[in-house]
C-alpha cells in the first residue's frame, strides 16, 4: 500500500468548493479561545462540505494567522460570520427551524452512539470555550446535547478532536447511514 502524495489528491478548486451543496450542519463556536483550534473547525468543515460555521464572542476570526496556520485555505472556502451575540444567533437558527446542540457532557445528554440524525432537519452544533464549555446561556437555549463517551480519567478532549468526532458521526449517518439524505 501507499500513501497518495499531496499533489496527486484529487482536489475541488475554491470555486467549484463554494458551488457545491453543501451538508446541512452549520457549526457555532462559543467563546473558542484558540485561534488554532477555530482553524482546525475551518479545515474539517471544508474536508466535509458544511454549510456554515459561526464565530461567537471572543472566537479568534480570519485573517488571524493561527487560524490560516491551522485551516490551510479553508478560511478561503468555508462559509462564516463573526456573531457577538452567540444567545441571539442559536435563537435565530431555532426560529429558522434548525435543531441547535451543545456538545457537552451534560445532564441528560445524548451519548454520542445512541444519537440520531434527522436528515429532514437542518442540525447546528454548538462547541464551547476550552476551559468552561459551553456558556450557561447557551446550555439555557440549546434543544439538547451530545455528549461523547470518555474513559480515561481527564474526560476532556481538545474541542477541535470533539468536533471531528461528532462531525464525522453525523455525516457517516446522513451520507451512509439508513436514513441517508444525499
Amino acid at each position: 500500500m501507499k500513501v497518495i502524495p499531496t499533489h496527486e489528491i484529487p482536489r475541488l478548486s475554491p470555486e467549484a468548493f463554494r458551488a457545491i451543496d453543501k451538508l446541512p450542519l452549520v457549526l457555532i463556536l462559543d467563546n473558542i479561545r484558540s485561534a488554532a483550534n477555530v482553524g482546525s473547525f475551518f479545515r474539517t468543515a471544508d474536508a466535509f462540505a458544511l454549510d456554515h460555521l459561526y464565530l461567537g464572542g471572543i472566537t479568534a476570526q480570519p485573517p488571524h494567522r493561527d487560524i490560516l496556520k491551522t485551516a490551510l485555505g479553508a478560511s478561503e472556502t468555508v462559509t462564516w460570520t463573526h456573531v457577538s451575540d452567540t444567545p441571539a444567533e442559536v435563537q435565530k437558527l431555532q426560529q429558522k427551524g434548525y435543531r441547535v446542540l451543545a456538545v457537552e457532557i451534560a445532564e441528560g445528554a445524548t451519548p454520542l452512539p445512541d444519537f440520531s440524525v434527522d436528515p429532514e432537519q437542518a442540525l447546528a452544533l454548538v462547541f464551547g470555550n476550552e476551559v468552561i464549555g459551553v456558556s450557561p446561556e447557551i446550555m439555557g437555549l440549546v434543544d439538547g446535547a451530545i455528549e461523547i463517551p470518555q474513559f480515561g480519567t481527564k474526560h476532556s478532549l481538545n474541542v477541535s478532536i470533539s468536533a471531528g468526532i461528532v462531525i464525522w458521526e453525523v455525516v457517516r449517518q446522513l451520507l451512509f447511514g439508513e436514513g441517508k439524505a444525499f
